[in-house]
């Protein structure tokens, strides 16, 4: 359910890793849990996030919720696409539905990010 080509964080978002590149979004069960998505609030590129706080809000019928960066680095690509489209986050999470690509500072957060079968385990626990 879950691709295992992608690492995940305890607050259900993906990195996909290219190269010093992270691509991040949220996961089909963060998805799943929100429901329709109607407004994503993401940074700007060239902005800087840290791995454990904020980067944005995604909103959904059912309410609003923070985004948080499972890595830090600088934002050198947003998917604005996104503006017009939230509701592709529910459509294709993992492809189409990316957020934001952060070119990394540090690597060594990667080490504490889940693999697939961690985090499908850690879904079903909750």
């Amino acid at each position: 359910m879950y691709p295992k080509d992608l690492k995940y964080d305890k607050e259900h978002e993906w990195v996909r890793v290219e190269g010093d590149i992270a691509v991040m979004g949220i996961t089909q069960f963060a998805q799943d849990q929100l429901g329709e998505v109607v407004y994503v609030d993401l940074p700007a590129a060239g902005d800087e996030v840290v791995a454990g706080e904020t980067f944005g809000e995604i909103e959904s019928v059912k309410s609003v919720s923070e985004l948080f960066s499972p890595v830090s680095g600088e934002i050198v690509a947003v998917n604005d696409a996104l503006d017009d489209t939230p509701e592709t986050v529910n459509a294709s999470p993992y492809n189409d539905g990316w957020m934001i690509k952060v070119k990394l500072s540090d690597t060594s957060g990667l080490d504490g990010l889940m693999s697939a079968e961690d985090y499908e385990a850690f879904v079903n626990e909750a």
